[in-house]
Order: structure tokens, then C-alpha cells, then sequence
């Protein structure tokens, strides 16, 4: 693997499988009886720009469950950028920490962080990718269907960060990625196009598409998130008429068959992108997705700071 991880697109399939790997060994050891202190006096210093639960609870705890210390870097005390630059706070960190965990609204802030850091950068989250998401996606997804080469998973709402990590990380694994979004709210040309090539020798398939209830026909998977991101907030109205013929309800998810699983990265907005009676229905995975950002976030802890 490289020495960061920034988005899904920079990995290899190879990549990816060890990463799930090793979440599923780590996972698997927890269970009986706790994980081996493979991070002992190691420390993550963790940057937020954002509020978090699942982001700083997971990894704090994994951090801990493996050893090691996470430290919470607030925005007050970091003002990325504006009280020092990105650069100095990269080499002033890796003089004290053995990884970085940044939670960004911009993703040149996690490239800089990685382009002048000694040690580890880990994307948290930012505008443009959420590839700790996708990996505990992909590792529920390989864990309730014991596969992930040639299932279809639809994605459902705006083409944002955790579309492009569910578009690249599903192409790394043969997916057959369909993203369904109203026109005008697609992922970013770019990303598919990176999508489609990793999919072209992995033997995915990357779909756009902007009817939902076309799109769910045959999915294995429903996957939808916000309307609204963080940041967006101002366009929440405009957003909400816009999006409103593409909720994730009992009648959509109906058209994909009853063994579909549902899927949603939270928080959710109950009553806008997803309904009450799917996030809490038996076809949802959704809280199951939730714990594997814990499990995943170790796998990748564990393979770059150990």
C-alpha cells in the first residue's frame, strides 16, 4: 500500500482486498477477546473541521482497542490554513504524532497534509471523498452477501464524496455501480471516468442514470445520503424540491426484490432521503454499516502506522 490513504481511487484491487482482509481478521479478534496491541505507544493526531460522531468516536476507539492514542485536534485550536498554513501544520504534526486523520471541507487541505507530512495521512473525510465510508460499505456489503464482484449496488441522490468512493471503490471490487441523481446533481466526470477504467479490468460496470425507480430494477444493493451536505446548508430548500421524487421509501425499494439490502452512511434526514420504515426495516444494514467504520478504520490504521 502506499503511505496514505486519500481517496479509493488511489488504491490497487489488491489494495482493497487487503484491507477488508485485515478488517475482518481484526474484527474477528476483537470478538475473542481483543486486538493485539499492534499500535502500542503510537499516536494519531486527528483534525477536524467538521463535527463528527462515527469519524472521531471510531477512530478514537480503535486507536485505543489497538493500543495506541488518538488526539482531537479542534477547529478552534488547528484553523487550518488560516492560523497556519497546511504545509507547517503537516511538519509541526509529524514531529509529534505517528499519523494523521483529517476531516476536511477541502480535499487539497488532506493532499497538501500528505504532500509535506512524514507520516501517514489518512482522508477522514472531505468535499471531494469519504474513502473510510466506502471501505466499511464494501466490507458490510462482502459480509451480508459473502461477494462483491458482479453484485449492483444503486446509489441514490446527490453525486457527492461518498458517491465517488462507492463509484471507485465498487469499480476496484467489479461492481456494477449505478449512480442515480437528478440531472444537473451527477458525480464529477472525472471520478467516473476513472471509475469506468479501473471497472474496464476489473470487470465492473459504472452506470449513470437519473430515473431511481429504472435504476433499482435488479440492485442488490440501495445506497442513498443527504441531500444537503455539510456546507450545504443554504441549499437546503432548493435541494430538498429537487431531490424529493428520489427518497429511498418502501415503494422504491420494493422494485429491487426482498432481499435487497438498504444502505445509508448517516446522519440521516428521516423523512427526506429515506424513510422511518426502510433505515429501521429488515432490509436495512445501515447501523451494521455504521460499526464496520470502526473495523475498517483499524484494518487501515493497522497496515500504515504499524
Amino acid at each position: 500500500m502506499q503511505k496514505d490513504l486519500i481517496s479509493l481511487g488511489d488504491l490497487s484491487s489488491e489494495d482493497l482486498w487487503l484491507i477488508l482482509n485485515r478488517a475482518i481478521e481484526l474484527k474477528q479478534e476483537l470478538r475473542q477477546g481483543g486486538n493485539k496491541p499492534l499500535l502500542a505507544h503510537k499516536t494519531l493526531g486527528m483534525i477536524f473541521q467538521k463535527p463528527s460522531l462515527r469519524t472521531r468516536v471510531s477512530f478514537e476507539v480503535g486507536m485505543l482497542q489497538l493500543g495506541g492514542h488518538a488526539l482531537y485536534l479542534s477547529p478552534n485550536e488547528i484553523q487550518l490554513g488560516a492560523r497556519e498554513s497546511v504545509p507547517d501544520v503537516a511538519r509541526v504534526l509529524s514531529r509529534y504524532v505517528d499519523g494523521i486523520m483529517a476531516r476536511v471541507f477541502a480535499h487539497s487541505d488532506v493532499e497538501t497534509l500528505a504532500r509535506f507530512a512524514s507520516v501517514p495521512v489518512i482522508n477522514g473525510l472531505s468535499d471531494f471523498s469519504h474513502p473510510c465510508q466506502g471501505l466499511a460499505d464494501l466490507l458490510t456489503i462482502y459480509e451480508k452477501r459473502g461477494k462483491l464482484h458482479g453484485l449492483k449496488l444503486v446509489y441514490i441522490g446527490d453525486g457527492n464524496n461518498v458517491c465517488h468512493s462507492l463509484l471507485l471503490g465498487g469499480a476496484l471490487a467489479g461492481m456494477h455501480v449505478v449512480a442515480a441523481t437528478p440531472p444537473g446533481f451527477e458525480p464529477q466526470q472525472a471520478v467516473v471516468d476513472k471509475a469506468r477504467n479501473i471497472a474496464a479490468q476489473t470487470g465492473g460496470r459504472i452506470v449513470l442514470e437519473h430515473d431511481p425507480k429504472a435504476a433499482v430494477h435488479g440492485a442488490d444493493v440501495i445506497y442513498t445520503d443527504v441531500w444537503a451536505s455539510m456546507g450545504q446548508e443554504a441549499e437546503a430548500a432548493e435541494r430538498e424540491q429537487v431531490f424529493a421524487a428520489y427518497q429511498v421509501n418502501s415503494a422504491l425499494v420494493a422494485r429491487a426484490g426482498a432481499d435487497v439490502l438498504v444502505m445509508h452512511c448517516l446522519p440521516a434526514h428521516r423523512g427526506h432521503e429515506i424513510t422511518d420504515d426502510v433505515i429501521d426495516g429488515p432490509q436495512s444494514v445501515v447501523f451494521d454499516q455504521a460499526e464496520n467504520r470502526l473495523h475498517a478504520q483499524k484494518a487501515v490504521l493497522a497496515l500504515l502506522m504499524a
